[in-house]
């Protein structure tokens, strides 16, 4: 398995579609370990080709994707799974396994990657504490609100301690309380040593978090400020 220290680099990256449209053009930043980056930007402005580009789901037209100076896209398929497995997803529709509990949805997670049963009955308490929600550990999604779904998927991301956490719209589908807790989380991540990547349209989140932001238009990179607020 190749070890990664999860610094992560577009050096000079376009991605141009079939149908001719420019989802980025010309994109160079880099993110140190431990950062915490928000990437903002209108719709159709490269927020999810960029994450794409960077999970190796699309190629670059030209430009290298680098993840400690390893080119995601010259990974075979083993490789790419396993660099996949220093990377946390979170996402805006929670994707959550219906049939199964909290718990089990997290160790499930766990299992695929080929964890221990031992590591599954030590580690899956510790993030549901980490998310405030052991006392829900039996219950199934439909019994959640909101915040305590998207608190689970983030404990899912969590559980088998990746490098980086992308965080793609938490809260869009939150209200207010909830995605406050849902940032606090996200913060206390960050807090412990994990890269945090944040894409959002939300300018509350942003501007009180005041760590680094990337802004993004018609696929270009028009601001990055180390401690920036939401406007392009």
């Amino acid at each position: 398995m190749i070890k990664y220290r999860d610094m992560i680099s577009f050096d000079r990256v376009s991605k141009v579609y079939a149908d001719e449209s420019v989802a980025l053009d010309n994109v160079s930043f880099t993110i140190e370990p431990g950062e915490f980056v928000s990437i903002v930007g209108p719709s159709g402005a490269g927020k999810t080709t960029l994450l794409k580009l960077f999970l190796a789901e699309e190629r670059p037209t030209e430009g290298s994707v680098l993840f400690d100076n390893v080119d995601v896209h010259t990974l075979d398929r083993k490789q790419i799974n396993d660099f996949r497995r220093n990377v946390g997803m979170i996402f805006q529709d929670f994707r959550l396994l219906p049939d199964k509990t909290v718990y089990e949805n997290i160790a499930f997670t766990m299992e695929v990657a080929g964890r221990t049963d031992e590591d599954i009955d030590t580690d899956v308490p510790y993030v549901l504490n980490l998310v405030d929600l052991a006392s829900k550990a039996w219950n199934f999604p439909k019994e959640l609100s909101g915040g305590e779904k998207q608190r689970v998927a983030i404990a899912r991301a969590l559980v088998n301690e990746p490098d980086v956490i992308i965080a793609d719209e938490p809260t869009g589908n939150l209200d207010p309380v909830n995605t406050y807790d849902i940032v606090q989380i996200l913060k206390k991540i960050h807090d412990l040593g994990t890269t945090v990547i944040l894409t959002t349209h939300n300018k509350g989140i942003i501007d009180s978090l005041g760590k680094r932001v990337i802004a993004l238009e018609r696929g270009a990179v028009v601001r990055d400020d180390k401690s920036g607020k939401y406007y392009v």
